[in-house]
């Protein structure tokens, strides 16, 4: 039963369950906290990228502490989404409703560990998959639908190869990949040169936006290393 409205309870010493009780701290900060009440959805785009990308650093510089307290940072974004939609006039649903709606969708996408399907690889277990999620989407009219715009550029590019596998032969822009680099001479012809990069990294099965993200950390350490011999 959920708590009364007016109620002030401490989630530290009045709820068991850790997770119940971060939803219960953002019950009560979305109806107390006059900065939170005001929030929207659109509001909270730019922490919940900005949080993203902090747990992304967090796993690629292997910071452990740092990967539990930014994970702690955005399940707190899952939360507000969640305690904003609830006070929806028109069509609420809370943090409850976005979990049964994630159990019911693993378990679908599971069959060999939730009902009789077998799959013995990792190929396998795609397959179960890839079938699960074509049946949630049968309402999709093309392989792109799906694939957010907001995604950041090389992301988008590489997940759109991905899909346009699945219609096409990519092998064309792939062999492009090296010729197309040392042709440059224009933006467009940069595009060009950028796409079949990503193309190339992802027939190796590279993470092209990984890889950039990685190469900017070593430019960055290289730039702390020559101001720290200038400072001397």
């Amino acid at each position: 039963m959920p708590p009364e409205e007016d109620a002030v309870i401490d989630p530290l010493t009045d709820v068991p369950d850790p997770l119940r009780a971060a939803a219960e701290t953002m019950r009560q900060v979305r109806e107390r906290c006059v900065w939170s009440q005001r929030i929207k959805h659109r509001d909270l785009v730019p922490y919940l990228i900005e949080e993203s990308h902090e747990v992304i650093e967090a796993v690629e510089t292997e910071d452990r502490a740092g990967l539990r307290e930014e994970l702690g940072d955005l399940l707190w974004q899952v939360l507000f989404h969640s305690a904003v939609a609830a006070q929806d006039p028109d069509d609420p649903f809370d943090i409850d409703d976005v979990a049964l709606g994630l159990t019911e969708k693993m378990v679908r996408r599971h069959p060999h560990v939730f009902g009789d399907a077998v799959a013995s690889t990792p190929e396998e277990v795609l397959v179960h998959w890839n079938a699960a999620k074509a049946a949630e989407k049968r309402e999709r009219r093309s392989v792109l639908d799906g694939v957010p715009a907001g995604m950041p550029a090389l992301a988008r590019a590489q997940k759109v190869l991905g899909r346009a596998a699945k219609v096409l032969d990519p092998s064309p822009v792939v062999e492009r990949a090296v010729g197309e680099t040392k042709r440059v001479d224009s933006e467009s012809a940069f595009g060009d040169a950028l796409l079949a990069l990503v193309a190339q990294a992802r027939t190796n099965g590279w993470d092209a936006e990984r890889a950039l993200r990685e190469r900017i950390r070593l430019l960055e350490d290289e730039i702390r290393a020559a101001e720290a011999g200038l400072d001397r």
